[in-house]
């Protein structure tokens, strides 16, 4: 159920670009956010820092898209969300010298340990892969066209977030204390 409601406005995105136009989807997006947002306030009591950074953007750069009728700045939003979020996993480590990803699966899960270093390989990975796919993006955004563009962002951003989730959890699997 949290897939679906963490992907719910980029599905409803596909699918109203696929009935009508980018500026329908981005509008549609917009709105589905909002929706997400509220759904988020009414489950959890309060909405995550991640589900207010990417509304924030996406009302900005969606509504600059629908205020000038240009499709670049939806197409660059992607792009600066995982900008955003390799530079404060970066910053994290680099500045604070704190591993945000081991808080987060710390607080997820209070006994999901890993030593250090590896906590350290992990967030790296995960630099390296928000850089890769703002990249990709980036130049599929503006080399390709906006139809395939959708698709990569829909489906292809979900497919490979999902797939290199996996390998990050088959590459720390075998570092966790095995249960009786």
């Amino acid at each position: 159920m949290q897939f679906i409601a963490d992907y719910f406005p980029l599905l409803l995105f596909f699918l109203a670009f696929k009935l009508g136009d980018i500026y329908l989807a981005t509008a549609v997006f917009i709105a589905a956010s909002v929706v997400q947002i509220a759904y988020f306030r009414w489950r959890n009591g309060k909405v995550g820092v991640i589900p207010w950074l990417t509304f924030a953007i996406a009302v900005v750069f969606g509504g600059a898209t629908l205020l000038l009728h240009d499709d670049t700045f939806i197409k660059w939003k992607p792009t600066v969300i995982y900008g955003l979020f390799a530079l404060i996993l970066a910053g994290g480590r680099l500045i604070f010298g704190k591993n945000l990803i081991a808080t987060l699966f710390q607080s997820a899960a209070k006994d999901f340990t890993l030593p250090e270093a590896v906590w350290t390989r992990v967030t790296w990975a995960w630099v390296a892969f928000f850089v890769l796919m703002g990249a990709a993006n980036w130049y599929i955004a503006f080399h390709f066209p906006t139809d395939t563009w959708v698709n990569f962002k829909v489906w292809g951003g979900i497919g490979l977030f999902l797939l290199f989730a996996l390998g990050q959890a088959f590459a720390v699997a075998r570092y966790l204390p095995e249960r009786p």
